[in-house]
């Protein structure tokens, strides 16, 4: 790569970045991978659309298409579990992206079952590359073009290296997201053993251990105990029975 094209690279990759924190993204998991597609579609030369492919539930869902059409095809990869989206996300490459440059072309017999829909939606070229750092969100960023061949090395290389920026911002929405669950859940667990120490007389660890009791004693989860606790404690002072202690 030229100098002049390296100096494109890291200003588009800048740019990309401060859209994404100007926007605060990554404490939106859904609002990140809205602006990862629009970002991406519109640093990466030789796009027309794009969307991201995300595991859920055992499925695999598009988020956030640029069209209708692209949906479409996203969830035709899905339920042919064959393409470019499928194969980025179940088996990457070495560089995590996966290039078909003609699906009505060269590429045809890669996605035998997938390939006609897409050149059929005017789609001939397109390149997903995977969004996962850690093993835990599996997801691919899709980017689409109208035209064959459309995806010069630079390209390609953008995309790479968008798709790693990308993938660490994703990270960082789903890891707020689940410290956040944690924060909820410790303050949840703080509020029930209060409620446990002021009406048994008991300290901070006989109360954490009544709720552990009452956890295992019912086969409910420690976060679902404490709800309980806290919904059914009224005002005038009833104990409801907790580890096996009765009002």
């Amino acid at each position: 790569m030229t100098s002049g094209h390296h100096d494109h690279l890291v200003a588009a990759l800048r740019t990309a970045a401060r859209d994404l924190a100007r926007r605060r993204s990554v404490r939106d998991l859904e609002q990140t991978l809205q602006q990862i597609v629009a970002s991406a579609v519109v640093t990466v030369p030789g796009l027309d659309a794009g969307s991201i492919s995300i595991t859920e539930h055992g499925r695999i869902e598009t988020r956030h298409p640029t069209s209708e059409s692209i949906r479409k095809l996203d969830e035709k990869q899905s339920e042919l579990n064959e393409g470019p989206c499928i194969t980025a996300i179940e088996d990457p490459p070495e560089t995590g992206t996966v290039v078909a440059q003609d699906l009505a072309g060269a590429d045809a017999d890669r996605w035998p079952r997938f390939a006609p829909y897409a050149a059929e939606a005017g789609y001939r070229a397109l390149m997903s590359t995977q969004l996962s750092v850690d093993g835990g969100v599996r997801a691919a960023l899709n980017l689409y073009s109208a035209e064959p061949d459309a995806f010069d090395e630079e390209a390609q290389t953008l995309a790479g290296l968008f798709g790693i920026q990308a993938a660490m911002l994703l990270y960082g929405a789903n890891t707020a997201v689940h410290l956040q669950r944690a924060v909820d859940s410790r303050d949840l667990i703080g509020q029930a053993k209060g409620l446990l120490r002021e009406r048994f007389k008991v300290d901070d660890e006989g109360a954490f251990q009544m709720l552990v009791t009452s956890s295992q004693d019912t086969n409910m989860k420690l976060t679902a105990v404490a709800q309980w606790l806290l919904d059914n404690a009224d005002a005038s002072g009833s104990r409801p029975e907790v580890g096996g202690t009765r009002r």
